[in-house]
């Protein structure tokens, strides 16, 4: 009698911890493009999901898919979303516009794109009059295409543009054959070198540093969370630091293929061009490079996108919480 008390004491308990540890559970809806969700952009996300970093912080994070760029920075400012990963030049100009968004997380940085031309296509020079397909003008995609080209000897009337959102939709136009060359992220890049396309260059060339995206979150609710910021600050920040550990390497290659589809000989080459030698790809460990968010609004700048004066970069991100979180 006495041990079945006992027992029933220890199964009331252990109830009671399911349902306390329940309770403490903070939900987070995330916003992610949806062109994004199977990308590079998404392997920070991809291995909290898998290692755990986010139940082990108390974070329940369901990610919602966005429709495209523009509502990576609407979702936030219609509550639809609580904090979204964002490319940098939509949240300054959101941001310029009256959003409420703020960079309280790090993100991909220095993303590297690479121009990939058809097999018959041996040099820039090649593509005078041809059709090179990019992303939005204000986006970092299309500014580096331009500068590259132009860095050696294509100005904007020597070739002609397709607008194509999205790295899907530029690696179907270069296969189908309507693209002569498009800027391509990785591991399509690697895919499409393999497949006999050629590389001609890539943005590090004319971009060595640059804050591409980060996580954004309405001030206002970051300040009203500020608990479940410094949570999620954490949890990102351990998936860039396994990411970035070479014992990890097999593993993270193995992420890599499970969130992009590609072979795990891709996936090591990957790795080892983002960190042999340290490329800020990356971040090493969810934090903001503010040289990098300088860049990006000097680029808008030259582009035609923003005006002078321009804006410091410190107006679009606020680092306490990184620096709560020793991540900064």
């Amino acid at each position: 009698m006495q041990r079945s008390a006992i027992m029933a004491l220890a199964a009331s308990l252990l109830a009671w911890q399911a349902y306390a540890a329940s309770a403490q559970t903070i939900q987070v809806r995330y916003g992610q493009i949806e062109s994004s969700v199977r990308s590079m952009s998404s392997l920070a996300l991809h291995t909290a999901q898998r290692k755990g970093f986010f139940t082990r912080e108390g974070l329940d994070v369901k990610v919602i898919p966005l429709p495209g760029v523009h509502h990576m920075i609407d979702g936030l400012d219609k509550n639809v979303v609580d904090i979204s990963q964002t490319a940098t030049p939509y949240l300054v100009q959101g941001v310029l516009k009256g959003s409420d968004a703020v960079g309280v997380i790090g993100a991909p940085a220095n993303s590297i794109f690479s121009l990939i031309a058809k097999p018959d296509i041996a040099d820039y020079t090649a593509l005078q009059g041809k059709i090179v397909g990019i992303s939005l003008p204000q986006d970092t995609i299309s500014i580096a295409s331009r500068m590259l080209l132009a860095k050696h000897g294509l100005k904007e009337a020597a070739f002609r543009t397709k607008q194509l959102i999205g790295t899907p939709i530029r690696a179907t136009c270069l296969s189908s054959g309507e693209c002569d060359a498009v800027p391509l992220g990785q591991p399509d890049d690697i895919v499409f070198v393999q497949k006999g396309f050629r590389k001609l260059g890539d943005s590090l060339e004319v971009m060595p540093v640059l804050q591409f995206s980060v996580i954004a979150a309405r001030r206002a609710w970051a300040v009203q969370n500020r608990d479940t910021v410094l949570r999620l600050a954490r949890a990102f920040g351990a998936a860039y630091k396994f990411a970035a550990d070479l014992a990890n390497r097999d593993e993270t290659a193995g992420f890599i293929s499970e969130l992009t589809g590609a072979t795990s000989d891709i996936a090591h080459q990957m790795l080892v061009f983002y960190y042999e030698p340290y490329r800020g790809v990356l971040p090493r460990q969810a934090e903001i490079n503010m040289n990098g968010m300088a860049k990006v609004i000097e680029l808008l700048g030259q582009s035609g996108e923003l005006t002078a004066p321009l804006p410091d970069a410190s107006r679009f991100v606020d680092l306490q919480y990184l620096q709560a979180a020793g991540l900064q």
